[in-house]
């Protein structure tokens, strides 16, 4: 079932993600979610399924449902991917409650062919601690998402077309310098993400205004970035639908241009 598990949750996942209509996909998505629980209840060792229902739940809960469902479908997703891992790869399964540097050095083991299982793990994990705290900054967490996604990009910087990079550069520019952020190690991620999607990844280059440019005060960079993205196609395999919110997010961002720096 695990080679069928994963054909079906690839399936899923990219009818969402090629969608280019948001408010379909709003309303459309709870279907699914439905479908890949009913799914990964039949088959509760699929790995597969599993990330499917890891991402999806965190594309839902942290893009489309209203804020006071948004902890409950991250924290499935979160689950989802923990469950994920641990059958992917067992000593994970002892993960829980773990101390940092023991964390650190047990992902040391990991490998290539769990690199799916990983990064799910990590993106439940992040979309879940988004929607439970209002401040990321005090989040004590973080630092642990960080090195399980340092992991992933260490096994396939490429993978997602670059988006471990992506999600290392928004974790690296939270804080200002003065306060532990590491704005340079940021800036390089985000540009490797860019270069590794192609271009085709508007989120990125979004992201790369929002938290970057706007966090050192470069609105040569902050505008023009946002400019490419509303002047891009959204169609790309995979990272359709997030171009699309990739525009309205760029379009909202350049009108407060002016007024924010």
């Amino acid at each position: 079932m695990n080679i069928i598990g994963a054909k079906a949750g690839n399936t899923l996942s990219a009818a969402i993600l090629n969608q280019d209509d948001p408010d379909l996909v709003a309303s459309g998505v709870p279907a699914y979610l439905l479908l890949v629980d009913g799914l990964i209840s039949q088959y509760p060792d699929s790995a597969g399924l599993l990330v499917a229902g890891s991402q999806l739940f965190a594309l839902y809960g942290s893009r489309f449902a209203p804020t006071e469902r948004a902890a409950a479908l991250t924290e499935k997703a979160r689950r989802y991917g923990e469950r994920a891992l641990c059958l992917s790869y067992a000593p994970a399964c002892k993960w829980s409650g773990i101390g940092y540097d023991q964390l650190v050095a047990e992902l040391g083991n990991v490998e290539r062919k769990n690199i799916g299982a990983l990064y799910s793990y990590a993106v439940g994990w992040l979309a879940n601690l988004d929607a439970t705290s209002e401040d990321w900054n005090a989040v004590a967490e973080l630092p642990w998402v960080e090195a399980v996604l340092e992991r992933a990009l260490a096994l396939d910087e490429t993978y997602e077309s670059g988006a471990i990079h992506g999600y290392l550069g928004i974790l690296d520019s939270l804080r200002p310098p003065a306060l532990g952020g590491k704005p340079d190690i940021a800036r390089a991620h985000f540009e490797r993400a860019i270069e590794l999607s192609g271009g085709r990844d508007l989120s990125i280059k979004v992201e790369y205004a929002r938290r970057y440019a706007r966090l050192v005060f470069d609105q040569e960079l902050h505008d023009r970035l946002l400019t490419e993205v509303l002047n891009a196609p959204v169609d790309a395999p995979k990272l359709t639908l997030f171009n699309v919110l990739a525009k309205k997010e760029a379009e909202a961002l350049l009108a407060t241009s002016k007024e924010y720096f």
